[in-house]
């Protein structure tokens, strides 16, 4: 009879150990898809600059420093490994992008070109992409690390080779931007 009882706790221990694994794969594979749907949407965004690069150039042709910077930011994305040199990268280009509109600002005619809006549209409707896979991927980041950081999992998790995972953060620079009060002026 307590040969029963050890299997049976054996076989419990088993599915408690199977159980926390299986949780641990399935938030970790989460986490790898949110980040996938990270880059999807950020080559989506450098494809598209080039397009508006040449629609702004055709109007502003003297402005050849703003599009070196947007290029040159454009491929340090590009090129970015992992999450924190693409969140860096990525801020870096956010500002190139703000500096690039401000030029299209200052030609009213580019302002009303049909394909400069269109594009704008699209890169409007990209950024909101992005903010929504940075969303979703620091959601299952913050589950995955729970996961790991609680006991008993955090046990598994080690022996299994899981690891706290980096969220996709605003950098420090953009942190004084946020925080300051937005003016409205009409």
């Amino acid at each position: 009879m307590t040969i029963y009882y050890i299997i049976g706790a054996i076989l419990l221990l088993v599915a408690i150990i199977a159980s926390m694994y299986n949780g641990l794969v399935k938030i970790n594979t989460r986490v790898d898809e949110a980040w996938s749907d990270i880059t999807v949407q950020l080559k989506r965004r450098t494809d598209l600059i080039p397009n508006l690069i040449n629609t702004v150039k055709g109007y502003a042709k003297h402005e050849k420093e703003v599009f070196e910077q947007v290029t040159e930011a454009r491929s340090g994305l590009m090129n970015a490994q992992g999450v924190a040199e693409t969140a860096k990268a990525e801020n870096a280009f956010q500002q190139t992008l703000k500096s690039l509109f401000a030029v299209a600002e200052a030609y009213p005619d580019l302002k009303a070109n049909e394909s400069f809006q269109q594009l704008q549209t699209e890169l409007v409707d990209t950024e909101d992409k992005i903010q929504a896979s940075r969303r979703f991927y620091n959601g299952s980041v913050r589950d995955l690390n729970v996961k790991v950081k609680v006991f008993p999992t955090n046990i598994f998790a080690n022996m299994l080779g899981f690891k706290v995972r980096e969220f996709f953060e605003v950098a420090e620079s953009e942190q004084a931007e946020i925080q300051k009060p937005v003016e409205a002026k009409f």
